[in-house]
């Protein structure tokens, strides 16, 4: 017959088995994977905590760009590397809330295939039109949306992303029809914007601000129901009749399925701790991103909470990826 293990004699089995992870994580790189091209807005943000993560670990991160699918070739990336807290994903909210509601056999189960680390920061986004357009309102772009039923484009870093998601919002309560041109990325979306390519797209706030201070995009409304501090001169979407479109935003840490308690709380701990420590949030400010503080398990259940949020309207407007 066999003897159920003692209470305390499973806890030192649990921490001995996890001991060798903790051990071999101070002598490696942590590697981070990015969903998006170099330029896009979770490639700044991975750059700009690279360095304090590194200091708060004690070791180098190594950030490495894995675009396309939307997030699906970063998170196979991700899948095959060891469950060791060697590598971290670095994602938006899309990717992990938004994908199950939009890939009929999505090849990954947010639930089931993550280890979940930390929150890092929450985006403002913006709408904006090209410069090349002469549109210089919310308003005359739905108008000429009205007139030009499909005829007017907009761009978005990929089919299901936060980018595209929004501007369908837009356009439902609007009462328009847009065309979507998608990009594998916000980066070549924006440059597309600025070559006149496109005529219009959302995008977070604070990777959009250096074209709409050279001229090349013009603001036309901020989500949310308040102007944004950077940009106090454009109306929110409220103002232009449209009502609250909100948007989650966030950007968060992960892990690949298997990560060791131990390892997740320490490496929760040094995320929280950079978010939190007053240089890197004003740094994170002045890139128009709100830092974002919390446990792993508040990020699960937030991501939970806004993936079922966002199933009805996916559905609703019939808003899938082959």
């Amino acid at each position: 017959m066999t003897r159920p293990i003692p209470r305390r004699t499973a806890a030192a089995l649990l921490t001995a088995l996890a001991t060798p992870a903790l051990a071999q994580e101070a002598g490696q790189a942590l590697r981070v994977i990015i969903p998006q091209p170099p330029g896009g807005a979770t490639d700044v943000l991975a750059r700009l905590l690279s360095e304090p993560l590194s200091r708060a670990l004690e070791r180098p991160v190594v950030v490495e760009n894995r675009p396309g699918a939307n997030g699906i070739v970063s998170i196979n990336a991700l899948k095959q590397s060891r469950p060791d807290g060697g590598t971290l994903l670095l994602g938006g909210v899309s990717i992990f809330s938004f994908n199950p509601n939009l890939y009929p056999s999505l090849p990954y189960d947010p639930w089931r295939d993550f280890a979940w680390i930390a929150p890092v920061a929450d985006t403002p986004f913006v709408v904006v039109a090209g410069r090349r357009t002469g549109i210089a309102t919310i308003a005359q772009l739905l108008q000429r949306a009205r007139a030009r039923p499909e005829g007017v484009t907009y761009g978005s870093a990929g089919i299901g992303n936060s980018t595209h998601l929004a501007m369908e919002m837009i356009a439902e309560r609007a009462g328009v029809r847009l065309t979507h041109v998608p990009f594998p990325g916000s980066a070549p979306a924006l440059a597309s914007l600025a070559a006149g390519d496109t005529d219009c797209m959302v995008n977070p706030l604070g990777n959009t601000l250096p074209l709409i201070a050279g001229g090349d995009a013009v603001p036309l409304a901020t989500l949310g129901a308040e102007r944004a501090p950077a940009l106090p001169d454009v109306p929110a979407l409220r103002e232009a009749g449209i009502g609250d479109v909100t948007m989650p935003g966030w950007y968060a840490f992960v892990g690949p399925a298997g990560v060791p308690a131990p390892v997740v709380e320490r490496l929760n701990a040094a995320v929280r701790a950079v978010v939190d420590s007053p240089g890197v949030a004003q740094r994170l400010r002045e890139a128009v991103l709100e830092p974002l503080s919390g446990s792993a398990e508040s990020l699960q259940q937030r991501a939970r909470s806004d993936s079922e949020a966002m199933a009805a309207f996916i559905r609703r407007r019939g808003i899938k990826v082959e």
